[in-house]
C-alpha cells in the first residue's frame, strides 16, 4: 500500500514540476549558522516567507537575497523595518540590467552563496535533500532536526578553528 502526501501539492517553476516542501532559511554571515527557518510546501513563493525569516536578534542590518524577493512592497517593508536591502536586480524582456546592476548582483551573490552552502552540505554530508516523511508536521520536524544537526556540526567546526571565538 503506498501513501500519498496530501499536504504537498504539485507546482511548476521554469517548466519543471515539483512536489514536496521547501526549507527557507536565514543565516548569519559571520558563522553561517541557520537562524530562523520556515518549512512550506513547494508551491509557496520564496518572497511570501521573508517576514518570518527576518531576525531582529541577528546583529546584521542587511538583507541579502536573490531576485525572487525583489518587489516594491518588500523594499518598502525592509526600509520601514530599517533593514538595508541587497536584493538582486532582475532583468525583464523590456528592462535590461545596466553594468552597475550586474556588478551589484555579483557582489550580492557572494553573500547569498553562503545560504547555498547549507543546502550543498545537506546534499553532500547529510544524506541529500530527499526526506522520506509524509505530512507537513512530520516533514517540518525532520527538516528542523536537519537544520539543528547542521548547526551542531558547524559549531563543532568553529570550536575546532578557534575555541574562544564561538560561545
Amino acid at each position: 500500500m503506498s501513501q500519498k502526501d496530501t499536504d504537498a501539492p504539485w507546482t511548476r517553476k521554469n517548466g519543471q514540476s515539483s512536489f514536496g516542501y521547501k526549507n527557507h532559511i536565514s543565516i548569519d554571515l559571520e558563522y553561517s549558522f541557520i537562524r530562523p527557518y520556515q518549512v512550506t510546501d513547494a508551491s509557496v513563493h520564496d518572497s511570501q516567507v521573508l517576514g518570518a525569516l527576518l531576525d531582529e536578534q541577528n546583529q546584521g542590518e542587511e538583507v541579502w537575497a536573490d531576485s525572487a524577493y525583489g518587489s516594491e512592497s518588500i523594499e518598502w517593508i525592509l526600509q520601514n523595518l530599517q533593514f538595508l536591502s541587497h536584493i538582486n536586480e532582475r532583468a525583464y524582456c523590456n528592462y535590461l540590467l545596466t553594468a552597475k546592476h550586474k556588478e551589484d548582483n555579483r557582489e550580492c551573490s557572494q553573500f547569498r552563496a553562503e545560504v547555498e552552502h547549507v543546502f550543498g552540505h545537506w546534499v553532500n554530508e547529510m544524506g541529500g535533500k530527499l526526506i522520506g516523511s509524509i505530512a507537513k508536521q512530520s516533514v517540518k520536524a525532520t527538516i528542523g532536526v536537519k537544520n539543528l544537526v547542521y548547526n551542531f556540526k558547524l559549531y563543532t567546526f568553529w570550536e575546532n578553528q578557534n575555541p574562544k571565538a564561538v560561545g
